[in-house]
């Protein structure tokens, strides 16, 4: 029986625009910016503050100089929020309906302090509550010190939560992400960012 289910933030609970990030980050001068970014992990001074190598403040003076000119951390959290095309309201319903029926609700999300400066603040869903208003508990790569497909991002959050992957269900739109949950015996649904999961969804649940 599933009783936990551990979800993505990009590509599940919030669309990706890979496209939008890419051209928010070219218009600050990163001409190449293909060559940093990636729809679920990042390399490079992007994967550094993901994985909490370094800090917001670092990450900025690292694209200045990448860049040639000095940005701003609005200017970083402007082409962050790229990535952010729409948290769709049945997404939201969802994750309301599956606690309102006992399920813990757990994230586990490749992220930075740019998209969490959105995503933890009533902005995530309109103006009304937060990201973690819709969750039991967050796990954010660059607090852990971790970023999927790593399974020891997967093994923290089984060690803290003192949950069994058998009675959990991971929903990930990577599919290496999928591939290292399995390894460790999670359950696991694959939705295509930006699709309509919710009947895979139900269905896994059973």
């Amino acid at each position: 029986m599933i009783r936990n289910v551990v979800f993505d933030l990009g590509g599940v609970i919030m669309t990706i625009d890979q496209n939008e990030a890419l051209r928010r980050f070219k218009a600050l001068g990163l001409a190449d910016a293909e060559r940093h970014l990636d729809p679920y992990t990042q390399t490079g001074i992007f994967g550094d503050l993901e994985e909490g190598k370094i800090t917001a403040e670092d990450f900025r003076t690292g694209l200045s100089r990448l860049i040639g000119r000095e940005v701003t951390n609005d200017e970083c959290k402007h082409a962050w929020l790229g990535y952010r095309k729409d948290v769709p309201q049945r997404n939201l319903d969802t994750l309301k309906d599956l606690r309102s029926k006992g399920y813990r609700l757990i994230l586990l999300s490749n992220t930075n302090p740019f998209m969490m400066s959105w995503a933890l603040s009533k902005d995530f869903d309109g103006g009304k509550a937060s990201l973690e208003d819709y969750f039991d508990s967050l796990y954010l790569s660059y607090k852990v010190g971790a970023m999927k497909p790593d399974p020891e991002f997967f093994k923290n959050l089984l060690d803290n939560e003192k949950i069994n992957p058998a009675e959990s269900l991971f929903v990930d739109d990577g599919p290496r992400n999928i591939e290292s949950a399995c390894r460790l015996g999670f359950n696991t649904l694959c939705p295509v960012n930006g699709s309509d999961w919710r009947t895979e969804l139900y269905a896994a649940l059973g």
